[in-house]
């Protein structure tokens, strides 16, 4: 069957422009569901207004350590950074920030001024000045008030500027992570979000914000006005901050500036609560608006179940069955092909030396009929929109991180039934059974939905009816097991409906 065949290409087509997609596409656009205005601020190429300092890598890097009931943060002593926070409540993630919250300035040298359950302070003295840094973790969730101090001891005005670094990314490491990594500019009515491939500045910034697949990190200048900016510090490494005005501090005079701060999981609802504005960092590309439908119906859908795999089942249900139209008009189309395939057959076979009139005759057959060759995949071209929004969605959901299902311990990870003590060909050493229950589940359905294939085409599809499924089980089988139970599921609704049909023959 031709029109089953361009079907099944366009699904493969589909899962291959996903994959290219997601790897490649450039994620610099303004948030599309998000009102945007006419503003002077800018994203433009970083041109260092305020040249940033080289800070040389100090020789005392002596850590220090700051538990919480929620995390556990590693700061560099001599800088007065964050290097790393550690999430005790999601199997101790790590989320390296490396030069977090430190002054871009050059001769600071912070010591440990006092660290109790709330606080952590630190400073810098010199015989001019006196900096200090102090990180309020009292505040609820996962925010923390920075308040930076500077005291002018000196008879002269100083004159300077504080720099910010939020924290640094690299685009080394897996490919699949580092893609996952990007950064956030929120202008006064735009935003912005950039990848790691330009250096970049914007005015007027409200916020900026890093993140990789799960966890981000914000900070958000309080009354003063800031610019962010994306710096390259090595072929790999890039440093991500804000960039304060000048200010004076005359003698015996000191000035406060205020930052708030979010290190933690990206959980839409519990960022809404914190700050409204800030959600804006999860972001999900092109088809973020139906991303963010999708994530809500997943959290309303987990409230009711309590459990994530049953969830993600029963979303696939949902969305089987608004589409349960679509799929019927495809299916439909299918089947009068299918019906006309002996007619266009002979047809082939009485103008296999005339091409044109071979067109022509088979175009008249289907106006004839009133059958649309390509209707059949229209229903799967309005789905893709879907599929690639609830892709981005499960991907980076922290939620499915350790979470169980059946012989599942993960679902953001390949379900793993087990591990052999040697590596295979393409899977490796892991047997992951969701997917080859799902290359299984659509050589059934292929099977049963090309039961009726005319001699002149049945090579070609019994060609298919092997590599289309292995194609999808290849594609599948080292995805998170959220996802795969999504597609698995999706099938199986697909597979149970093609046993009806066929029943009604």
């Amino acid at each position: 069957m031709e029109t089953e065949k361009r079907l099944f290409l366009a699904i493969a087509l589909a899962l291959v422009v996903l994959l290219s997609w997601s790897t490649f596409a450039s994620k610099r656009y303004p948030i599309e569901n998000k009102q945007v205005t006419t503003s002077t601020a800018s994203v433009k190429p970083f041109s260092r207004v305020q040249p940033l300092p080289q800070i040389p890598e100090s020789t005392d890097d002596t850590e220090t350590n700051f538990p919480h009931e929620k995390y556990d943060i590693v700061f560099s002593e001599s800088r007065a950074a964050v290097k790393s926070i550690n999430f005790k409540s999601y199997q101790n993630y790590v989320f390296p920030l490396k030069s977090g919250f430190q002054l871009n300035q050059p001769g600071l040298n912070f010591k440990t001024k006092e660290i109790d359950r709330k606080n952590a302070i630190f400073a810098h003295t010199d015989a001019a000045k006196e900096i200090i840094k102090k990180f309020d973790f009292s505040k609820s969730n996962y925010t923390i008030g920075l308040e930076i101090t500077v005291k002018n001891f000196s008879t002269n005005t100083l004159k300077m500027a504080l720099p910010v670094i939020l924290g640094e990314l690299s685009s080394a490491g897996g490919h699949e992570e580092a893609r996952l990594r990007d950064v956030t500019f929120a202008g006064r009515d735009k935003i912005t979000h950039l990848n790691l491939r330009k250096e970049a500045e914007q005015e007027e910034i409200k916020f900026v914000a890093l993140r990789d697949r799960y966890f981000c990190a914000i900070l958000s200048p309080i009354a003063s006005t800031y610019n962010g900016y994306l710096s390259k510090k090595s072929a790999q490494d890039y440093e991500i901050g804000v960039l304060g005005p000048e200010f004076e501090v005359l003698p015996g005079e000191e000035k406060i500036f205020n930052f708030d701060i979010y290190l933690g999981p990206q959980e839409l609802r519990q960022i809404s609560n914190i700050n409204p504005d800030w959600t804006a960092v999860m972001y999900y590309g092109t088809f973020d608006f139906i991303a963010h439908l999708l994530l809500q119906l997943l959290y309303f859908i987990f409230g009711l179940l309590r459990n994530w795999g049953l969830t993600i089942v029963v979303i696939s249900v949902i969305i089987y069955f608004i589409l349960f139209p679509l799929s019927l008009k495809q299916m439909h189309s299918m089947k009068q092909m299918q019906v006309l395939q002996p007619r266009i057959e002979e047809l082939r076979k009485a103008y296999k030396n005339n091409p044109q009139k071979l067109n022509a005759e088979i175009m008249q057959l289907y106006k004839t009929y009133k059958v649309n060759p390509f209707s059949g995949c229209l229903p799967l071209i309005l789905q893709i929109p879907i599929f690639f929004a609830l892709y981005q969605v499960l991907i980076r959901s922290v939620a499915l991180k350790g979470a169980s299902f059946l012989w599942i311990k993960d679902l953001s990870a390949p379900d793993r039934l087990f591990l052999l003590p040697f590596s295979l060909p393409v899977l490796g050493n892991e047997i992951n059974l969701l997917p080859i229950l799902m290359t299984i589940g659509m050589f059934v359905q292929q099977k049963f939905s090309m039961a009726t294939a005319t001699s002149g085409s049945a090579e070609q599809q019994k060609l298919m009816l092997i590599l289309m499924p292995l194609m999808f089980g290849f594609i599948f089988y080292h995805m998170p097991s959220g996802l795969v139970l999504y597609w698995f599921t999706n099938s199986t609704l697909m597979l149970v409906y093609q046993l009806k049909i066929n029943r009604q023959k």
